[in-house]
């Protein structure tokens, strides 16, 4: 019986096989790579809000502390957006005509909430408890980078599972004192994990990497 097909078809066979396999491992890294980039997580891109309030401005230029709006973050699970009233204790003062501050007027006269721009939204099946983290030495500018230097509020970190993971596996080289849990200014001493490994047994933090830790 003669040959169907040409002896080149073998060939062909091998590398379109071959060529396959290497395709779909490339597209396998591609599809990695894009899902950890700044496109994919939107880390580092600015966030426009309603009034642009400034973080640099009343963090680090003034000193407020964090507490002084997020006033739930100690003992919920979320931080807490301020009230209106928060803003008008001192804007009640000062830049009482200014118009990048009329949509709080307006809403400290209407009793209607400023509808801000979320930045760090974690999806709704991972929970995440602020309390518990700062109870066990993990600071604001850990999670969210010095918010005391951004003029508008940005998601410095992926935030994605892996990001999560590598904390919670490595506890010692992340924790802090409770006292400088709200420091903006900290910087992780040279013996980082020496002091990391005492907090870890100090605070009792144990390496949770259960799915059940944050997927309830």
């Amino acid at each position: 019986m003669s040959q169907i097909f040409h002896r080149s078809t073998n060939t062909f066979s091998r590398i379109t096989i071959f060529g396959a396999v290497f395709i779909l491992g490339f597209l396998t890294w591609a599809f990695g790579e894009l899902s950890r980039s700044t496109y994919a997580t939107q880390a580092g891109v600015d966030r426009e809000q309603p009034v642009p309030f400034s973080h640099a401005h009343h963090v680090g230029g003034i000193g407020l502390d964090c507490r002084y709006c997020h006033t739930s973050v100690e003992d919920s699970s979320f931080a807490g957006i301020p009230p209106t009233k928060t803003c008008m204790n001192c804007h009640s003062q000062i830049w009482l005509s200014s118009p990048t501050l009329e949509p709080v007027r307006e809403s400290f006269r209407t009793g209607k909430s400023i509808k801000w721009t979320r930045v760090h939204d974690l999806p709704d099946f991972a929970y995440f408890n602020h309390s518990i983290h700062l109870k066990k030495g993990v600071g604001c500018g850990t999670c969210h980078g010095r918010v005391d230097k951004m003029p508008l509020v940005y998601q410095e970190s992926s935030l994605q599972m892996e990001w999560c993971l590598n904390c919670h596996r490595n506890p010692e080289k992340y924790v802090r004192p409770r006292a400088d849990v709200f420091s903006m200014d900290y910087k992780p001493p040279d013996d980082q994990m020496a002091l990391g490994r005492r907090l870890v047994k100090e605070y009792s933090i144990e390496n949770r990497t259960s799915c059940s830790t944050c997927h309830r």
